[in-house]
């Protein structure tokens, strides 16, 4: 079992930046790769960002590559997503998720969820 909690989320304006982060509960965080989603109201669950069990791989989001940047410090039980040049389109609610195995980007595949944390860009 794992429990996962967001932070850092809030309001910023066009071009601005963030950073997320998600904490995790137990001793079993480097087993899972972490993956951060968002979602928009009326809007389907979107993938963002995912990085491997060790940290050495990532892959992202058409919409956010060159801007967001996920890491992890298995130490700290921790992953982040840095979000740089926020775009109002950015706007939504980020939830982290751990996935033991499956494809990086279909949200069905991660085992836990965060509670999300509101992310809004303003223009």
């Amino acid at each position: 079992q794992v429990q996962l909690v967001e932070s850092g989320g809030g309001l910023v304006q066009a071009g601005g930046s963030l950073r997320l982060s998600c904490a995790a509960s137990g001793r079993t965080f480097s087993s899972y790769a972490m993956g951060w989603f968002r979602q928009a109201p009326g809007k389907e669950r979107e993938f963002v960002a995912t990085i491997s069990l060790s940290g050495d791989t990532t892959y992202y989001a058409d919409s956010v590559k060159g801007r967001f940047t996920i890491s992890r410090d298995n130490a700290k039980n921790t992953v982040y997503l840095q979000m740089n040049s926020l775009k109002p389109e950015d706007t939504a609610v980020y939830y982290c998720a751990a996935r033991i195995r499956g494809d990086y980007s279909d949200y069905r595949t991660y085992d836990y969820w965060g509670q999300g944390t509101q992310v809004t860009v303003s223009s």
